[in-house]
């Protein structure tokens, strides 16, 4: 992981429990869920990142060696993460 990913959880964590004390404020429902979508939008990006990462260094280590067995095992992790995110 790189700092920069690192970074980006951090300020999602404060936006979290910023999110935790607007509702302990009782502030306005529609500020509240504009910051959740904020939160799920920085998720989502993190998870972007994260799976960037992983084809570009152990998904592409699998496919360019010669153990066909380990590139496939890593290539039906992709599919299989892929299918989990579109339900």
């Amino acid at each position: 992981m790189n700092q920069d990913t690192i970074k980006r959880l951090r300020r999602i964590e404060g936006q979290v429990r910023g999110i935790s004390g607007m509702i302990e404020d009782d502030r306005y429902c529609i500020d509240i869920l504009h910051q959740i979508t904020a939160v799920k939008a920085a998720l989502r990006k993190v998870e972007s990142q994260i799976l960037k990462d992983h084809a570009a260094t152990c998904v592409e280590s699998a496919l360019s060696t010669k153990d066909s067995k380990a590139g496939r095992e890593k290539f039906d992790e992709l599919i299989e993460l892929f299918e989990r995110q579109s339900r």
